[in-house]
């Protein structure tokens, strides 16, 4: 009988061991999704936000789907904005982990994951590693269409959505 009380205890300490384990009954964090609809110029818009993000203290990895726009948005990276400087690379650059923005289309290995703005026509299967997930659509009905059905998939996985529309802000 005495190794059953003594198996009791060992089995009620590892139980409030594990209960005070660095866990801290916290659940990891939930990615926040923000939609910025009615964008003229996605691209000029991924300047803007991107800037915007680095001045807050977040981190950007802006993820294309293809080298002509990682190289597009690369160049228009060194002249935005046009009175600063935005230090930014690709993800193979051996100082990515201390650039404050990221480009590129072929990796889903990331230095850091405060924010992620996602050009991609569908959802990137690697979001939700990400903080923050910032999806751009343009004025185009196909960029819609796409843009509406991504918005359908997080909503219907209970994700929490913002909406701006940029149509709205003559800035972008």
């Amino acid at each position: 009988m005495s190794s059953t009380v003594e198996s009791r205890t060992d089995v009620a300490r590892a139980v409030a061991c594990y209960n005070r384990a660095s866990f801290n009954n916290r659940l990891p964090p939930v990615t926040k999704i923000r939609f910025y609809t009615g964008a003229p110029d996605k691209l000029r818009a991924t300047c803007l936000l991107s800037n915007k993000a680095m001045q807050s203290g977040l981190r950007v990895m802006v993820s294309t789907p293809d080298e002509a726009m990682t190289t597009t948005l690369d160049k228009m990276l060194w002249t935005y904005p046009g009175i600063a400087f935005m230090p930014h690379g690709r993800t193979n650059d051996p100082a990515a982990a201390t650039l404050p923005v990221l480009v590129d289309h072929l990796s889903d290995n990331f230095p850091h994951h405060d924010l992620l703005i996602s050009l991609h026509p569908t959802t990137p299967a690697f979001f939700s590693r990400f903080e923050h997930l910032v999806e751009i659509v343009g004025l185009d009905d196909e960029d819609k269409r796409l843009g509406r059905e991504r918005f359908a998939l997080y909503r219907n996985r209970g994700y929490e959505l913002q909406h701006f529309d940029l149509s709205q802000n003559e800035g972008v």
